[in-house]
């Protein structure tokens, strides 16, 4: 899950100012957390203190109402009685990395990923956006190599994950869909060498920047098996009191499953 707030901080000033190259600097002083980072607690709260995904998602994004939702999730927060709204935007996909480590098999996650995007996401496409986020966090983070990961989801979601960055990136621009953004961000860490190197391949694309390296940076964090320690605290102390308190008891949530 801290791979996922540490994409989305590193990337979030070039959202709207994109870069074509992986020669940028990284730690930058005005990077912020976004709603992907608000919506990635939201369902990690849920699912460790039992809080229905609709009632974490609505707290959380009200007490964060600055943070940068799309206009049609902006009505879903503020509405008294929430509907899906047949999306397939990638917020689905940006909050789902937490069940990638909380559940230990295929169809757990992915029913739990489903459950996580129907409430907003109910359009095909956004649940396979939040299906193959979480399932490649759990995929990676047991052990598979980067070949097992890529077939197993090109298989179940039909992505074609056979094209290189160096191919997509000169034409590519800011997309928001699902299957126009979540690809790319599992290319992104397909083809890197590390952590950062992962969330450097996102940002490069000069899309959907802090989306992007969210959902490479959750997928680098399982497959790694970890955050560099400069950059780790680097976003941490752009975190808030109350969403640190989130962060904290998902590791030690972690530290007792994985043990």
């Amino acid at each position: 899950m801290l791979g996922a707030i540490v994409g989305d901080v590193l990337g979030s000033i070039r959202e709207f100012r994109p870069v074509k190259t992986k020669d940028f600097e990284l730690l930058n002083s005005d990077c912020i957390f976004t709603d992907d980072t608000v919506m990635t607690v939201a369902v990690a709260d849920s699912l460790m203190n039992g809080t229905p995904y609709i009632e974490s998602l609505q707290m959380w994004g009200n007490s964060y109402p600055t943070a940068g939702y799309g206009g049609m999730f902006s009505k879903w927060l503020a509405s008294e009685f929430p509907e899906p709204y047949n999306s397939f935007g990638n917020g689905s996909a940006m909050r789902s990395s937490s069940i990638g480590w909380l559940f230990d098999d295929q169809d757990s996650v992915l029913k739990e990923a489903e459950k996580s995007a129907e409430i907003t996401h109910n359009h095909p496409e956004g649940i396979k956006g939040a299906q193959s986020v979480a399932l490649g966090v759990m995929l990676g983070r047991q052990g598979n190599t980067k070949k097992e990961i890529k077939e197993l989801l090109e298989n179940l979601f039909e992505y074609d994950l056979s094209q290189s960055l160096d191919e997509i990136r000169p034409s590519y621009s800011h997309d928001v869909s699902c299957q126009g953004s979540v690809p790319q961000a599992i290319i992104s860490f397909l083809e890197s060498e590390d952590f950062e190197d992962a969330i450097r391949n996102a940002i490069s694309l000069g899309g959907d920047a802090d989306t992007q390296a969210c959902i490479a940076g959750a997928l680098a964090e399982g497959y790694y098996k970890g955050i560099p320690v400069q950059i780790e605290e680097f976003v941490l102390n752009k975190m808030t009191p109350d969403i640190f308190a989130v962060i904290n008891q998902f590791k030690n949530k972690i530290r007792i499953v994985l043990n």
